[in-house]
């Protein structure tokens, strides 16, 4: 029986220090959003993002305007023109429709790819900025600040990380 509490209480000491050595890893926080916000190529790959979408919902507007005065047209064209040929006209409409939800799903898909891709290249390029500075600094973790709680200041390294970026990418 001693032996068993012998075994039981090595055990327990062990799993103690155990935890003890991964609490002395160095732990920081960052919040990625503000990093890519924030950092000049960060803001250099939103901007185009952001161009892309403004020149995708101007084509769209543009579209479906042209498909509302087309309407507008057919609908004042009703009592004039024969029913035959109102009923071409709505067809010719029906077809210009799906045309437009087409595009716009295409331009959607397309959108939504560059944006994907753009944002992959962003953090191509950051992730070994950032990792270099975790190595430097004797960072183990670096978590993103989203899944924090409650963490200290002095463990925050948002501004550390931007400064950093921006040095590699003096453009």
């Amino acid at each position: 029986m001693t032996n068993f509490k012998n075994i039981i209480f090595i055990i327990c000491f062990l799993s103690l220090s155990n935890i003890s050595a991964y609490a002395s890893q160095n732990v920081k926080f960052a919040d990625i959003d503000i990093i890519v916000q924030n950092s000049k190529i960060g803001k250099k790959t939103l901007n185009k993002i952001e161009k892309a979408n403004n020149s995708n919902i101007e084509k769209l507007n543009n579209f479906q305007k042209q498909l509302k005065d087309r309407e507008n047209e057919i609908k004042i064209k009703k009592n004039i023109i024969s029913e035959e040929e109102f009923q071409k006209e709505v067809e010719n409409l029906k077809i210009k429709l799906a045309d437009f939800k087409k595009k716009k799903d295409l331009i959607v898909k397309d959108f939504s790819d560059l944006k994907n891709n753009e944002l992959k290249a962003l953090f191509g390029k950051i992730n070994p900025i950032i990792e270099n500075y975790m190595k430097e600094n004797s960072i183990d973790i670096l978590i993103n600040s989203k899944n924090i709680f409650i963490g200290s200041v002095k463990s925050d390294l948002t501004q550390a990380l931007i400064d950093e970026i921006d040095r590699k990418f003096q453009n």
